[in-house]
């Protein structure tokens, strides 16, 4: 396969709109954050907060991965510029497995903010439901029941 100068630049957009993504994702999830109620010690809650940290973390990770592609895909085409082709398709590589890496690390997070609505609807009594099962609502107390005519 022959490796251009064009090749790592195609990376470009998509490592750009994905660092974009994360960075969205990092500010919705730190308004979360701030809003929380810190007086509050409920075990829901407290889930949701090592839940945020995991997803926080995770996060960071993704852009430090996203970011360190894009700089090697920089120097990629700085070395095939330079007419260094074995190193030029090194550095390619490389950028390749670390925007794989943020993408799969973009995937966890996204099954760990699922997990973090589940306990959420939990304390609205809504059982998450697994592939193939129903959903379970619990039952509300008769004095839910109870109507004013």
């Amino acid at each position: 396969m022959e490796l251009t100068l064009t090749t790592p630049a195609m990376l470009f957009p998509a490592v750009s709109l994905l660092l974009l993504a994360y960075t969205n994702r990092f500010l919705a999830l730190s308004s979360v954050i701030r809003n929380l109620d810190p007086s509050k010690k409920e075990d829901g809650v407290l889930k949701q907060i090592d839940n945020l940290q995991h997803r926080v973390r995770l996060i960071r990770y993704m852009q430090e991965a996203g970011g360190a592609s894009f700089l090697f895909c920089v120097l990629s085409m700085i070395a095939l510029y330079q007419d260094s082709l074995q190193l030029g398709s090194g550095l390619f590589f490389v950028s390749l497995l670390l925007l794989c890496l943020s993408l799969w690390l973009s995937i966890r997070e996204v099954h760990i903010s699922l997990q973090a609505l589940n306990v959420h609807l939990e304390q609205f009594g809504i059982k998450h439901h697994k592939r193939g099962k129903k959903r379970q609502k619990i039952k509300p107390s008769d004095s839910d029941n109870s109507t004013s005519d």
